[in-house]
This record gives C-alpha cells, structure tokens and sequence, in this order.
C-alpha cells in the first residue's frame, strides 16, 4: 500500500474555536503556566551510529531529553517504529522534523514539491511521535529561498501562508504532531501577533507555534529588550509552543544594524528569561540547540544551559 495512503488522513472538520484564539493574551498565557518543572533540552548528538538503542542512549548520555528527527523515510515503518520506541524508552522526545523548503517558491513545479515535502514531514512527524514539523512560511525573493523581499510581510504573503498551511494540515489530519512555522525577521510570522493572527487565520488544531527568539530580534529595541520579546512571546503564545530554539545574537558595530547568530551564552539574548518562562509552561516544549558550526561549539552551549539552568534553580531532569 502506497506510503501516503497509510499516513495521510482525510479532513475531518474540527477546528480552533475563534473564542480560544481571542482569549490569547497576557493573563491567560500565564494563567496557563504553573510552578516550575524539568525542561527538555536537545541537540545534535553526533553519535556515529544507525542504531536506534544507541541513538538515544548517545542523547541521554549529553544530558538531552529532545532530539531532532533522526533520518528515516516515510515509507520506513518498520525503522519508525523502532526509533519511536527507543527513544520513549529512554524518556527521550523527537521535538521536531525539519523541513527546511520555500512553500512560496516562483517556480511552480518546486513550490509544489516542497508542498508534498512539508506534507510528508508532518506525516511522519505524527508517526514518529515528534512535537512537530517545522518550515518557514516561506519567501518571495527568487534568488534565497528564505531571503528578504517587500512582499513578504504582505496580505498575499499572508493569505498564501493561510492556504500552504491548511492545505499540509488537512492531508495529514494529524493525531499528536503539530505543523508550525518558524518566526523570520523579514517575512510573516514576524512577532508575536503576527503569529496569533496566523493561528487564529489558519483555525486548525494541527496549527503550532515555534519560537525561535533570535529570528525575531531585528531591530535595535528588540536586542536591548530580548527579555520582553520573550515574555510577550510567552504571554501570547504559550498554549501553543511546540518547540523552541536555543541560540543567540552579538551586535557587530558598523554604520549600519548587523546581528550575528553566536553560540548561546556568548551573546545578549536573556536566556535566564527563556528558561524560567519554559520551565513554567503549562505543557512540555523542548529547547533545541541549534545553527553551531561544529560538535565543540554545540557543547559549550549544552553546557553554559545546564550552568544556568541549575544557577536558577532549574533543571533539564
């Protein structure tokens, strides 16, 4: 039986209820948090090995309770199974499946691939058990597929996003797994309004969001101010944060603005923020380490996180 015929799953009419979405604001994402509790931290475990058993011991054995998608193909449900039982084995969470694609491309012929990419990738992100598939919304600029372009913060912008998202959600129907869009500096969702107006657009349960704060910083106000960022971040959209991203941004000074992404405690992003407002979700959204250029990096990170975690008298379990 042909792969999609087995994962993809019809449309059932269910949807978001407008009321939940416009009764997101401040006093009720908070309310929705309680005291604190372990958080799940993950990353690339770079463990030279196929072996599902090994996979996640590799992850346990770094202090990591999240994973990103280890590579299996959709129509591999015999290995699906085996890395989604292992890892619950070992209390370890697929956070996300990435699928990194312009669901706007100009060219017809690829933007209609990487519709059936992102599709395939919350199917199996609902068959592996992972929190979520995760893309950009996507870009308008013809020469980088996430690069910047004027219409990308436009209504078509939006209204295209409203349509790629419903179409990928409703041929999945997916039971566990969330899709979500990752916030851009340059293209919609850009904050975290813009991000509630999508979800409230979208009017699915299948609809997440990612929270990547460093994507969102884009402007002077937003650097000198990354723990507001966060918290109204936290305070808009908490019920519906599947997954996040653990970096951080360094100001080179030159005659113009110009952030750079730097490993995590080297930068100026208020993680302390980030992880106190994690650990009081009111649900289980990983914090991945993500974009370092090599292993040693990634592990200065993991552990300037732990560092601080247990300086707030927080915990990674």
């Amino acid at each position: 039986m042909d792969a999609h015929q087995v994962t993809r799953r019809g449309f059932v009419g269910t949807a978001l209820g407008a009321g939940l979405v416009a009764a997101a604001g401040q006093s009720a994402g908070r309310a929705a948090e309680g005291g604190a509790k372990p958080m799940r931290l993950g990353g690339p475990s770079f463990a030279k090995t196929k072996d599902p058993e090994e996979l996640a011991l590799a992850h346990r054995k770094l202090g990591y309770r999240a994973a990103y998608c280890p590579n299996v193909g959709l129509d591999d449900a015999a290995r699906i199974r085996d890395l989604s039982d292992a890892f619950a084995k070992h209390d370890v969470v697929i956070a996300e499946v990435g699928r990194w694609c312009n669901l706007l491309d100009a060219d017809a012929a690829k933007r209609k691939e990487n519709l059936r990419k992102v599709t395939d990738g919350l199917a199996l992100a609902d068959a592996i058990g992972a929190r979520c598939c995760v893309d950009i919304a996507g870009s308008y600029n013809e020469k980088v597929w996430y690069g910047p372009d004027p219409k990308n913060v436009s209504k078509a912008f939006f209204d295209a996003t409203v349509e790629n998202a419903r179409k990928i959600i409703d041929a999945v129907k997916p039971r566990r797994a969330k899709l979500c869009l990752e916030m851009m500096g340059w293209a919609l969702p850009d904050s975290a309004d813009s991000y509630l107006e999508l979800i409230k657009a979208v009017d699915r349960p299948g609809f997440g969001a990612h929270l990547d704060v460093c994507n969102l910083i884009n402007s002077p106000r937003r650097f000198y101010d990354s723990a507001g960022v966060i918290n109204e971040c936290f305070d808009k959209l908490g019920r519906w944060i599947t997954s996040c991203h653990a970096k951080d941004l360094k100001w080179n000074v030159e005659m113009n603005v110009h952030f750079v992404e730097v490993t995590v405690g080297t930068g100026s992003v208020d993680e302390g923020t980030l992880l106190r407002r994690l650990s009081t979700l009111g649900h289980d959204a990983p914090l991945m380490l993500e974009h370092c250029p090599n292993a040693e990096e990634y592990d200065k990170g993991r552990r300037y996180l732990l560092d601080l975690a247990g300086k707030l008298g927080l915990s990674f379990g």
